[in-house]
C-alpha cells in the first residue's frame, strides 16, 4: 500500500517566516531550512529574534491568517488524495499550520508544537521526534506502506531519499545542483505525473 508524504512550505503554501519577515520588516526571518540545514540551530536563533522585537504568537498568526495556498495547490491535493493516501509531514507548528490545513481542505498533517508564555511569547518548540521527516516515513515503512515523498528544502532529503520514489518541487538551483539524481519539479501538473509514475 502506498502513502504520499508531502512537505508543506514552499509545496503547498508559501513559507511563513518568508511571509512574516515582510510583514514585520525583519528581513534576517527571510532565513528558511532552504538556506540552513539545522532546523534546531534555526529555530533557536528565529525566537532569539523574536525577542529581541518583541513579537510572539498572535503577530505571526496574524500573518498566518492572510496567506493562501499556492494556485492549485488545493486542486492538487484534492486530485492526488482520490488516488491515494497523503500525509503532510512538516516541521511547522500545531499554532501555525490550522488556518492552512482549512484553506486546503484539512488534510493529515504531522507537525510540531511551540512552547508558548501566557503573554504569546514564544520560549521554545517541541519536535515530535528527532529528524522527524525521515523517522516519520521509516515508521511508516515499518507497518507495510511504501512512502512517496516530496519536498524543496534540506529537512525534505532525509524523506526523500529513504522512499521507494522521490521528488523535489520548487526547490533551490543549489540543492539541485547537489542532488542531480532526484527528479526535480516545477508544476503540480509535473508532480502528480511522477507521483502516479510511482504508485
Amino acid at each position: 500500500m502506498n502513502i504520499v508524504c508531502l512537505d508543506l512550505e514552499g509545496v503547498l503554501v508559501p513559507e511563513i517566516w518568508i511571509a512574516f519577515s515582510k510583514a514585520s520588516g525583519i528581513p534576517e526571518l527571510k532565513r528558511t531550512t532552504r538556506d540552513e540545514p539545522d532546523y534546531d540551530k534555526l529555530m533557536r536563533w528565529r525566537i532569539g529574534i523574536l525577542k529581541e522585537h518583541g513579537l510572539g504568537l498572535r503577530e505571526i498568526q496574524q500573518t498566518i491568517s492572510t496567506i493562501d495556498p499556492m494556485p492549485g495547490a488545493r486542486e492538487f491535493l484534492d486530485r492526488l488524495r482520490e488516488e491515494t493516501q497523503v500525509i503532510i509531514i512538516s516541521d511547522t507548528f500545531e499554532q501555525f499550520a490550522k488556518p492552512l490545513m482549512k484553506k486546503l481542505g484539512w488534510p493529515t498533517i504531522f507537525c510540531n508544537t511551540l512552547e508558548v508564555a501566557p503573554d504569546g511569547e514564544i520560549t521554545g518548540f517541541r519536535m515530535r521526534v528527532e529528524k522527524s521527516k525521515l523517522a516519520t516515513v521509516k515508521a511508516l515503512q515499518s507497518i507495510g506502506f511504501e512512502t512517496i515523498a516530496s519536498g524543496d528544502s534540506y529537512n525534505d532529503l532525509g524523506m526523500i531519499q529513504a522512499s521507494k520514489a522521490g521528488f523535489l518541487f520548487r526547490t533551490t538551483e543549489q540543492i539541485k545542483k547537489d542532488y542531480p539524481d532526484l527528479p526535480a519539479y516545477e508544476t503540480y501538473e509535473e508532480l502528480l505525473r511522477g507521483i502516479e509514475s510511482a504508485l
